[in-house]
């Protein structure tokens, strides 16, 4: 399969682009500054989605079988900040984690349904689902968001063969989680998880894997959750 995969240079990304590729996919990776191979794009260009979905078209001869959306950020917007970082963070936010993702699914989208069908995964969060903490209303509402547009898509376009899920990871040890986790916030949040420690990034690349290349076709629509049971729907 031709698979495009943002943010595919650290953590959950990096580690879903080595095992695609370990499995025999042609994958074209992307991160914001590029390099090793990886097409460049800073989401925060509301150019940057189309840029890259050419990108990956040339490379990949034509043709994409697969989007994945993993590209995202998570910093705090504080309420007690001034009203000029508030509403800058969540533009921010939305604009990398909800509106680029849903420019790229667009192309997507458009491409399948010429193109004999494909499939789409958003990796989206736990958070999603039971909201997050104080300093994160705007990421859990972007990967809320997230959800609801990959249940759009599922139901709009099953018909024409664009298969869409979404994946909701809880902690995952990654470069953006490892020095908190090492810290006294790591004990409070493995405290939460039943399993009794966070998912790997491994894990969450085999789920990601999985919907992309052979979730069955009646499973669209779905998310998966991997949080070890830290929260339960």
């Amino acid at each position: 399969m031709n698979i495009l995969l943002t943010g595919a240079s650290r953590g959950i990304g990096a580690a879903t682009f080595d095992l695609l590729r370990s499995r025999g996919h042609n994958v074209v990776g992307h991160s914001t500054k590029g390099g090793n191979g990886l097409i460049a794009g800073d989401l925060m260009d509301p150019g940057a989605p189309s840029a890259i979905w050419e990108e990956a078209l040339v490379r990949l001869d034509g043709r994409i079988d697969a989007l994945v959306n993993n590209a995202g950020i998570f910093e705090a917007a504080d309420i007690a900040g001034t009203e000029e970082e508030w509403q800058a963070s969540w533009r921010r936010t939305m604009q990398i984690n909800l509106h680029a993702p849903a420019d790229l699914c667009r192309h997507a989208v458009n491409h399948f349904r010429h193109s004999g069908g494909g499939r789409i995964v958003n990796v989206a969060s736990r958070a999603s689902w039971r909201g997050d903490s104080p300093l994160h209303w705007h990421y859990a509402a972007s990967k809320s968001g997230m959800i609801g547009m990959t249940k759009s898509i599922a139901r709009a376009y099953a018909a024409d063969g664009v298969l869409a899920f979404a994946v909701a990871p809880g902690f995952t040890v990654s470069e953006m989680t490892e020095e908190y986790l090492q810290g006294r916030g790591g004990a409070q949040v493995v405290a939460d998880i039943p399993l009794g420690r966070v998912a790997s990034t491994d894990e969450v690349a085999e789920v990601i894997r999985w919907l992309a290349t052979e979730a069955p076709a009646s499973s669209t629509g779905t998310t998966v959750d991997v949080n070890g049971a830290s929260y339960v729907r």
